[in-house]
């Protein structure tokens, strides 16, 4: 039963935590500190990961549908279109965070994850990098980009500043949402396009080491899959309606009392 409960701790979390802007990573990282649960073993950390694939794929199964759809009409009917353009968009802005990420992940795992503190910093700085960012993009933007003008260069700059994510604290989603903000796309833009440029982020990620869920699949796993994806869909919906009359300040304060509660916990225990 304990596991069972613990599955569905870590499968909320990571539901939340890789969609809204507060980084799964570290709150993966920081209840199993608090709480004193046991490492994530290979299989159900992919399992989680699964979870969130189907979440997203749930939400946006429609639009990619669409982009292959708008790439097959090129090909075939030499068709140009948004939606060809946004699958090959949506391609190269994949290609440098996955490459990055790929060459780097030992070492972020390595000298970053083992401290507790510094990914209290990197979750507080980032908190308010994006309280800041928004703000800016209020009020040097009058005309913003929406999603049907997003270009090749904004997409694939949002790409890049996705490699951040491997660090615990940046998170994906804000980090790549602090990036299409400073540059003057709207907010239901920029979450759109991070969400849709998560897809395969998870998808390699979660195929990259699918023998591990396979070889380990047993009730622990399937409630960590079941419990993230219906966590991550109710994220995505809530973020994509919220942010149609809100700021990002409310994760931005999020960040910054957790931070400082883990702070305590380490110097005072």
């Amino acid at each position: 039963m304990d596991e069972i409960i613990r599955a569905v701790i870590l499968g909320i979390i990571q539901g939340l935590g890789e969609f809204l802007p507060i980084s799964s990573s570290a709150h993966l990282i920081f209840v199993r500190y608090l709480f004193g649960f046991p490492e994530m073993s290979i299989s159900f950390d992919v399992a989680l990961h699964f979870g969130t694939l189907i979440a997203v794929m749930f939400i946006f199964w429609k639009d990619w549908l669409t982009y292959i759809n708008g790439v097959y009409q090129k090909v075939i009917h030499k068709k140009s279109s948004f939606e060809n353009n946004m699958f090959w968009y949506l391609v190269a802005a994949t290609i440098p965070g996955a490459f990055i990420g790929f060459l780097l992940e030992e070492q972020i795992e390595t000298v970053f994850r083992s401290s507790m503190v510094i990914i209290a910093f990197t979750l507080a700085i980032m908190g308010v990098l994006i309280y800041i960012g928004d703000k800016y993009a209020e009020k040097k933007y009058t005309k913003q980009t929406n999603f049907e003008s997003l270009t090749f260069k904004q997409t694939f700059i949002i790409g890049l500043s996705q490699a951040l994510a491997i660090i615990p604290g940046f998170s994906r989603s804000g980090t790549t949402i602090l990036t299409a903000r400073l540059m003057g796309i709207t907010r239901e833009a920029s979450a759109k396009f991070t969400f849709l440029l998560s897809t395969p982020i998870i998808f390699g990620a979660a195929m990259l080491k699918a023998d591990e869920l396979i070889k380990g699949f047993n009730l622990e796993l399937v409630v960590g899959i079941f419990t993230a994806a219906i966590v991550g869909i109710i994220a995505i919906k809530f973020l994509l309606s919220y942010i149609k009359n809100n700021g990002f300040a409310i994760f931005a304060y999020y960040r910054i009392i957790i931070a400082i509660i883990v702070l305590i916990k380490v110097f005072v225990g």
